[in-house]
């Protein structure tokens, strides 16, 4: 006879996410405080929970790094690696109950599921301002700090945020890893892919709530409103004429 599965009773005060185990809560409310107790003796790298400084210091120890037998970048665990080779499979095994859509990683889709229910628990101690997801909260709070800690090893130039470095990146390498399905073309952003899908598939998502016009990009709809407003924004610095786009 199995044992009945224990059930969530440890409450966060500050987020509302309850987990099942005391430990678990303990080390997600360091999410929360800004709080990493454990340190790597090695480069001094701090992390949140002990697993996190384990897996983080195999990276020290090459022999136990686990290599993409597809492009070679190393990972520190296993695990880890089953993630990053769904980049080139393009498996998404975690589908979302709510919408369908599907995603490469579980801690994406909780992140997903708070855009259907609104709940943003992680919130900026500086602006009041909140997310859905850690990471976002971490990205934003560059911009009250200035902070760039993402650095390009090519040309030097530094980013806010490591997205924006990955996508730098490529215009270095010439890598455009987002493939349309439908005609082959590739882009060197998933942004720039969503937006041409929508040549093929006709959507038009960003709706005029005065007139209704419906647009592919939400520039385009950005564009279109100050036919409305008479809101002309741009300015010629030397004649003073104003303009309601940028290119005229």
């Amino acid at each position: 006879m199995s044992k009945e599965k224990p059930q969530p009773r440890y409450q966060c005060n500050i987020c509302k996410t309850f987990f099942t185990y005391k430990h678990s809560l303990t080390t997600h409310k360091r999410i929360h405080t800004g709080e990493k107790p454990f340190h790597c003796d090695i480069c001094g790298e701090s992390f949140l929970a002990r697993s996190d400084l384990t897996n983080h210091e195999r990276i020290h120890i090459s022999k136990r790094l686990f290599p993409c037998d597809i492009c070679g970048k190393l990972s520190s665990c296993g695990s880890s690696l089953r993630s990053h080779k769904r980049i080139h499979t393009g498996e998404k095994p975690f589908h979302c109950d709510i919408c369908g859509k599907s995603f490469s990683q579980s801690s994406i889709l909780t992140s997903h599921k708070r855009i259907h229910t609104g709940e943003k628990p992680f919130e900026c101690d500086i602006c009041g301002k909140s997310f859905p997801a850690a990471s976002s909260l971490t990205s934003h709070k560059h911009n009250h700090t200035g902070e760039k800690p993402f650095h390009c090893d090519i040309c030097g130039k530094s980013f806010s945020f490591r997205s924006a470095l990955i996508s730098h990146t490529r215009i270095h390498t010439g890598e455009r890893p987002f493939h349309c399905d439908i005609c082959g073309k590739s882009f060197s952003e998933r942004r720039n892919l969503t937006n041409h899908e929508r040549i093929h598939t006709g959507e038009k998502p960003y709706n005029c709530d005065i007139c209704g016009t419906s647009f592919s990009q939400s520039s385009n709809l950005t564009i279109h409103k100050p036919i409305h407003t008479g809101e002309k924004p741009y300015h010629c610095d030397i004649c003073g004429k104003s303009f309601s786009h940028s290119k005229i």
